[in-house]
């Protein structure tokens, strides 16, 4: 998986800047809803076709998500309702932001196949948490599959910034049921 890369090259600059925003007093479980509240943002901007702007808010999530956790660490908050919080909101964050980008669609003439792309998009990345959440329910590691949440947030800004919005549904759509296929597999291969 590219994230886990992109976690490891990253590891000590997010350290640096979990420490500065340890000073503060703010808490992990603090930017995991902010990272939230930036993606109801974000949808609502997309419900409205100002994709720039909803891409713009959700590279901002993003820094919020991806810091709570290196939050947690550096402060010793680590908790099992932080992590559980965490991985909720992130569900949550996922779903609201192609339902923005479904209720736009859904105004456009000819935008029933981004219509369908959004909601498949939304299936497939709840699909990926899911089967990754109950394989590891059933105590086997499911650490698989190409596309990954943050493969999918870089995917979708990529095409909100760019414009090519229809063509980045496919991608997340396709990449995320393959995924999801992909850790079926792997906990079939494995049991």
């Amino acid at each position: 998986m590219i994230s886990e890369r992109v976690r490891e090259r990253t590891r000590g600059w997010l350290t640096g800047v979990a420490s500065v925003v340890a000073r503060t007093g703010v808490t992990p479980d603090i930017l995991t809803v902010l990272g939230f509240a930036l993606s109801v943002v974000a949808g609502g901007l997309l419900a409205r076709g100002a994709f720039a702007a909803g891409a713009g808010v959700l590279i901002l999530g993003a820094l919020f998500d991806t810091l709570d956790g290196s939050l947690a660490r550096v402060t010793g908050r680590t908790s099992t309702f932080g992590a559980f919080l965490d991985s909720t909101l992130d569900r949550f964050s996922e779903a609201v932001v192609y339902l923005g980008l479904l209720f736009y669609f859904s105004g456009q003439p000819g935008g029933r196949v981004e219509v369908v792309l959004s909601y498949v998009a939304i299936v497939g990345s709840l699909m990926v948490s899911y089967t990754r959440a109950r394989a590891e329910g059933l105590g086997i590691d499911c650490r698989v599959g190409l596309f990954t949440r943050m493969e999918r947030l870089a995917v979708l800004i990529l095409g909100l910034l760019v414009g090519r919005v229809r063509v980045v549904l496919w991608i997340v759509a396709l990449g995320s049921l393959l995924t999801a296929l992909q850790r079926m597999w792997h906990v079939w291969r494995t049991t």
